[in-house]
């Protein structure tokens, strides 16, 4: 199962290389660098907006893992439309890495042989008699849901305007919901998710267009279309909606 633990996985080697790249910039970066993680811890220093420029454009920024990646471009996103959930943006950061690198997106558990193509798919199992796979078709709902419209927003859009394909708030609504369903169940309680699942289901919407962001600056830095340009100006302005 998905769960909130890149920060946990982070390593001393990780740790020093993001020290090295916020220090880059001369005796009084390293000083502020260091002063920050002996006062604050490697948390305070992730948040360091020289962090994500330097992985992403310097040559030592190449030597980054995966998770320490995930994690930074994941958080550096979320803080630019305002949330601060580190648990939050950790639990994104999972789920970038489960479906990027895994090809989990279509599987509710690793383990698990059904491949699931449409979300529609898994509403239909997400209140099965089994209690055990009706809670991780729930929440493979909320994640899958995310992964599709938070990476993926310009291809349904493509389909919504061109082929009369669901738009990005099905996928939200039904996202929502997963989580939603996920954290009223009793193994959320059991296992510590309840809260986890529930602020999910709050802030779906930041937490798709902070994927969404990453999609736009680093997968897709070079697409452009009507539909691109509609649907940032959507994203920015709810960016902005009060809560």
């Amino acid at each position: 199962m998905i769960l909130a633990n890149v920060r946990s996985r982070l390593t001393r080697e990780d740790a020093a290389l993001v020290l090295a790249l916020v220090s880059q910039h001369g005796a009084e970066a390293r000083d502020r660098a260091e002063a920050t993680l002996r006062e604050r811890g490697l948390e305070a220093l992730l948040d360091d907006p020289l962090l994500l420029p330097a992985l992403l454009e310097t040559p030592r920024g190449a030597h980054a893992s995966f998770p320490l990646f995930a994690y930074v471009v994941v958080r550096q996103a979320l803080l630019a439309g305002g949330e601060r959930d580190r648990v939050l943006a950790d639990y994104a950061a999972s789920v970038l890495l489960h479906f990027g690198l895994r090809d989990r997106a279509q599987k509710v558990a690793d383990a698990d042989d059904e491949t699931f193509e449409t979300l529609a798919g898994l509403v239909e199992q997400a209140e099965g008699p089994d209690p055990r796979r009706a809670f991780l078709v729930q929440a493979h709902l909320g994640n899958y849901a995310l992964w599709l419209s938070g990476m993926f927003p310009d291809h349904i859009e493509h389909r919504r305007w061109r082929r009369g394909g669901p738009g990005l708030r099905y996928f939200e609504q039904l996202g929502r919901r997963g989580f939603q369903l996920a954290a009223q169940h009793r193994l959320a309680n059991e296992h510590g998710l309840a809260l986890l699942f529930a602020a999910a289901a709050a802030r779906f919407p930041v937490l798709r267009a902070a994927l969404t962001r990453i999609s736009d600056a680093v997968l897709f830095p070079h697409h452009h279309s009507p539909e691109r340009l509609m649907r940032q100006v959507a994203d920015e302005a709810r960016w902005r909606e009060p809560d």
